[in-house]
């Protein structure tokens, strides 16, 4: 529990300052770092599946993408020239995938390893690196560090009264072939968490923004300004969305340790395990933002 509160203690303050105050290329390249990580831990979560994974392949096709990605956000496009450049690419990314991997297995011994090693890697792509560049497309549209501030808050919450409320009076188990420890009571704390938080957020928005670019922890393109004339009902069934979305994400990797036979998927973070534990909710809900702010929130209005 110590290690679990001293990691959270030291990562939080980093996390936040680089969602507000970094700039966009710096965003992309550790989101890029955070994604090789993962990717790795994953492909080693494979190996208990039997899968003989392509790590090498893998960490180029998913460094690649960040690469452009990183040109992309360095190239002084609009924010809504750098949302569409970044669909067109992220479905070329996708379609090319299987076909890529597929190929590269080609080239082994044994056959009948071919189709998994390339599903594996297929998968971790979509499942890793695709969210995680999300966050990071959405850092570059307006009002980009007001979202992922408003996401990071409403995970957080969520994920840590799941965790206290479910330990001490959860009762009824949620899936508990999958994950013994998580309850509906959790759930329903989570659920209530961040509501609270995505609602108070919201409800102070242009006050939060105004305190943010006083300190000059954002600028004002990063803000999230004019929102008091919108109405809040659509931000509670956004968060209401991603809570769901965290959780899932959660009970998804979940799943996939209790087939690979571990507890973690590693141990890069005290307390927390790996980089998959730690960012498993994030993964879920990152592209359920995406989706909300590219189509109800268009890109390239100036709050």
């Amino acid at each position: 529990m110590l290690k679990r509160i001293a990691t959270a203690v030291v990562l939080i303050p980093i996390v936040m300052l680089l969602v507000l105050r970094a700039p966009v290329p710096v965003v992309a390249a550790v989101a890029a770092a955070v994604a090789l990580i993962t990717v790795q831990e994953f492909l080693k979560l494979t190996e208990g599946y039997g899968v003989q994974p392509l790590r090498l392949p893998t960490y180029i096709f998913v460094g690649l993408s960040f690469l452009l990605l990183l040109a992309g956000s360095a190239g002084g496009e609009t924010p809504q020239v750098a949302g569409l450049t970044y669909v067109l690419g992220l479905g070329l990314a996708c379609a090319l995938a299987p076909f890529v991997f597929l190929t590269i297995t080609m080239r082994r011994a044994q056959m009948s390893s071919a189709y998994p090693a390339a599903a594996a890697s297929a998968f971790a792509f979509t499942y890793i690196a695709v969210p995680l560049a999300m966050l990071v497309q959405l850092r570059q549209q307006w009002a980009g560090a007001f979202w992922l501030l408003y996401l990071l808050l409403v995970v957080w919450a969520g994920d840590i009264f799941a965790y206290f409320v479910g330990r001490s009076v959860g009762r009824h188990l949620m899936a508990p072939r999958i994950s013994p420890k998580k309850t509906w009571e959790g759930a329903a704390a989570s659920l209530a968490a961040s509501l609270l938080v995505g609602t108070l957020l919201f409800s102070h928005a242009l006050q939060i923004s105004s305190f943010l670019l006083r300190l000059r922890l954002i600028e004002r393109r990063d803000g999230l300004f004019g929102l008091e004339k919108q109405e809040l009902w659509p931000i509670i069934l956004l968060t209401v969305g991603l809570n769901v979305a965290a959780q899932l994400g959660d009970l998804v990797e979940s799943l996939i340790k209790r087939g690979a036979s571990v507890k973690d998927s590693g141990n890069i973070l005290p307390g927390h395990g790996g980089m998959l534990d730690r960012i498993d909710a994030l993964l879920f809900a990152a592209p359920v933002l995406w989706f909300y702010a590219a189509a109800v929130f268009p890109p390239g209005r100036p709050w």
